[in-house]
């Protein structure tokens, strides 16, 4: 305890110059052990448990995986519902929420609550990538290492974004792809002024990745050749095909996860992840019995090093593209507690392999045999892996630079790079948000004005209309059926109340709960209404005024009702325009 107290004292004696780099790499070495210590925790699961029991047999692997994989989904619903609901999904869109509108601040329970129900329920077959928690859970870890370092709430970014790219780099072994990752998709700036600690965290986060589990990339391939004519007049058709898997995957997995949110509210929270474990286990299954792959289940690693090496059926990577696309929509859907970077690497992979086997068939049919040589495939499937991550994520660098450092492979560059622009186009063209953006609207975020204004005298002078929610999370009743909907729905702490168009009042998430356990209509606070055009600065004194915070602002909303603002909002943006003094 004494020890605890001394580090920040110590910490804060330092050169300002010198509490930035220390603080760093106290954060990236920490963040880094704990995105290893994830990894091995998860693949001791999978390995002591779905890899002996495929061995032994048919019908003791069909009794021992359900076993499996429906224990293991069950205890990570029980503990994400329980304990953290901000850790299901991939975490990485609740990551850069904490990282902009928290400062960079994650409640530490987070840490633990990802790790166990991570290594569960991936370790244990349902079908998800362990990305998405390493980047949280080292985020997490290095918001509250800089934290115990002195750092208060609201200066956490610098734990937050150092502490993601240590867990990515350390996550698949690519320092390079955590840095553009987190600059591209966390902070959403590639010229940030955090890109110095960010790339000093990701190769720390390499370098105790090398030192435990060693310098081998994530998939191995043989060393690739120069590709001939054919497989590059193909590299369009796989990047368009990957693409299009990819934007598919996107629409179905968040309209799941949409829809589960109107099951019955009989139906415990906690044991809908089991639902998409379950039809996880059918597709495994089925594909087990046809092939004997258990590509479905997991990361899925094994089968697509078996395609990175050019040993797998066309036919099978056909079947297992659609069963591990089904599988991992039913996974993420349904609230599992995963990330979708292993998955998407894992369907362009397939569709490379799909496609370079038919053009073969039809060569053959034709006369020509060998069209496309093994070097051709493996070209193809890493090309497809890229499409469908760039689809997805729709972080173009990023998905260049990760498929190059877990291949260590540079012939497959300029394709990839092709691939990039092929991927971007169609991404954008047919869907409004990445993954993650569009998560986030779902929950209720409005991404449009997640980052902040930077400007202090900008941020003065501008209107409330500009900084208002436009997508406020609105009550028009309050009878007993709405309110329990809504809470189950959203984790915000006040529900303004409009009916017909008319305020009646603000409602605390406190006061809900309440009244439902005593069974009698909850209590109003009242609620203040401001026009557009109130500047920022007379704002200030009526959030002071209001009861709860809370502030809304007539005809902003996306319905062209009400908007709102809050307390928070106000220092946040505050905060940023004060930490860029230069363009004020």
């Amino acid at each position: 305890m004494k020890l605890l107290e001394l580090l920040p004292s110590l910490v804060n004696r330092l050169p300002k110059r010198a509490r930035i780099p220390v603080m760093t790499g106290v954060a990236g070495l920490g963040a880094g052990g704990l995105a290893v210590a994830f990894h091995l925790a998860m693949h001791g699961v999978h390995h002591g448990g779905l890899m002996p029991l495929a061995k032994q047999g048919l019908g003791a692997f069909v009794i021992g995986s359900f076993l499996l994989i429906m224990t293991t989904s069950l205890a990570a619903g029980w503990l994400l519902t329980t304990f953290a609901p901000e850790a299901a999904g991939s975490g990485i869109p609740q990551l850069k929420a904490a990282f902009w509108k928290d400062f960079g601040y994650i409640k530490l329970r987070v840490i633990w609550v990802k790790f166990v129900a991570g290594a569960l329920q991936i370790g244990g077959g349902s079908s998800l990538g362990r990305e998405g928690p390493s980047v949280q859970l080292a985020g997490a870890a290095g918001s509250n290492i800089v934290g115990a370092l002195g750092e208060p709430k609201q200066r956490r970014r610098l734990g937050a974004a150092t502490g993601a790219a240590a867990g990515l780099a350390a996550a698949f072994n690519t320092p390079l792809a955590a840095v553009t990752f987190v600059l591209e998709e966390l902070i959403g700036d590639l010229n940030s002024r955090l890109l110095g600690s960010v790339l000093f965290a990701a190769v720390l986060g390499a370098l105790v990745a090398h030192g435990i589990l060693g310098p081998q990339p994530a998939f191995s391939l043989a060393p690739l050749g120069e590709a001939n004519w054919r497989a590059f007049g193909l590299v369009p058709v796989v990047a368009a095909l990957a693409s299009l898997v990819g934007v598919f995957f996107q629409r179905w997995a968040l309209g799941l996860r949409l829809n589960c949110r109107q099951w019955s509210p009989n139906f415990p929270t906690w044991m809908r992840p089991a639902v998409g474990a379950f039809i996880c286990w059918v597709l495994g299954m089925l594909v087990f019995w046809r092939t004997g792959s258990i590509g479905v289940f997991g990361l899925g690693y094994d089968d697509l090093s078996g395609a990175l090496a050019g040993k797998m059926l066309w036919t099978t990577a056909g079947l297992l593209l659609v069963a591990k696309l089904l599988a991992t929509v039913a996974c993420y859907g349904t609230g599992g507690c995963g990330g979708i970077f292993s998955p998407t690497l894992f369907f362009g992979a397939m569709v490379g392999v799909v496609v370079a086997g038919a053009v073969n068939l039809l060569a053959a049919l034709w006369g020509i045999d060998g069209f496309l040589s093994t070097n051709d495939i493996v070209m193809l499937a890493v090309v497809g892996m890229s499409a469908t991550l760039g689809a997805v994520v729709r972080a173009p660098v990023t998905s260049i630079l990760i498929v190059f450092e877990m291949t260590h492979q540079f012939a497959i560059v300029p394709p990839l790079m092709l691939t990039a622009l092929i991927s971007q186009a169609i991404s954008r063209s047919l869907l409004k948000r990445n993954f993650y953006d569009q998560l986030l609207v779902q929950d209720g975020h409005d991404v449009e004005r997640l980052r902040p204004m930077d400007n202090l005298r900008a941020w003065q002078e501008q209107p409330v209309g500009a900084l208002a929610n436009r997508r406020p999370i609105l009550l028009n009743a309050i009878d007993e059926t709405t309110l329990r909907k809504i809470v189950r729905a959203h984790p915000f702490s006040r529900f303004p109340l409009v009916e017909d168009g008319v305020v009646k009042g603000i409602l605390e998430r406190e006061e809900i709960d309440a009244a439902l356990n005593a069974k009698r209509p909850p209590q109003l606070q009242p609620a203040i209404v401001i026009e557009p055009e109130t500047s920022l600065n007379d704002v200030q004194n009526a959030l002071f005024e209001s009861p709860t915070g809370l502030l809304l602002v007539r005809g902003v909303g996306q319905d062209g009702r009400f908007g709102l603002v809050t307390i928070h909002d106000l220092l946040r943006a505050q905060q940023a325009a004060a930490e860029h003094p230069d363009d004020v």
